[in-house]
């Protein structure tokens, strides 16, 4: 499963620096696969569509920071534990309900990301 960032987000940025697949944005911010991964070249996102890795892509929040999950794995394969909700000081990185994964599916992502 993803994460997410809730509403309750203070945008302190604490999550940010910590996403080792820099998936974590500052609100209105576009983001793209390409940010802090190896990616390059055509990538295939989580609705089946192909973008670009380098592409710019419209932020999926404007007011928050926001987690995308195209490239959440949930800190697998890197920590014991999802950094972001780890250091967000109002609890607010949880697990999302709408991008439930397995483990597998993690790692899988956390390998393509990281080739």
């Amino acid at each position: 499963m993803a994460l997410k960032i809730t509403e309750e987000c203070i945008n302190c940025g604490a999550c940010e620096p910590e996403c080792p697949n820099h998936a974590i944005y500052e609100g209105g911010i576009e983001w793209s696969v390409a940010d802090g991964t190896t990616v390059t070249g055509s990538y295939v996102l989580l609705d089946g569509s192909v973008v670009d890795a380098s592409a710019r892509l419209t932020p999926l929040s404007s007011d928050t920071y926001y987690i995308v999950p195209n490239k959440c794995t949930e800190c697998q394969g890197f920590h014991e534990e999802p950094q972001c909700s780890s250091v967000c000081p109002v609890d607010c990185c949880v697990l999302d309900p709408e991008h439930q994964e397995v483990i597998d599916a993690l790692i899988a992502r956390k390998e393509a990301l990281h080739a």
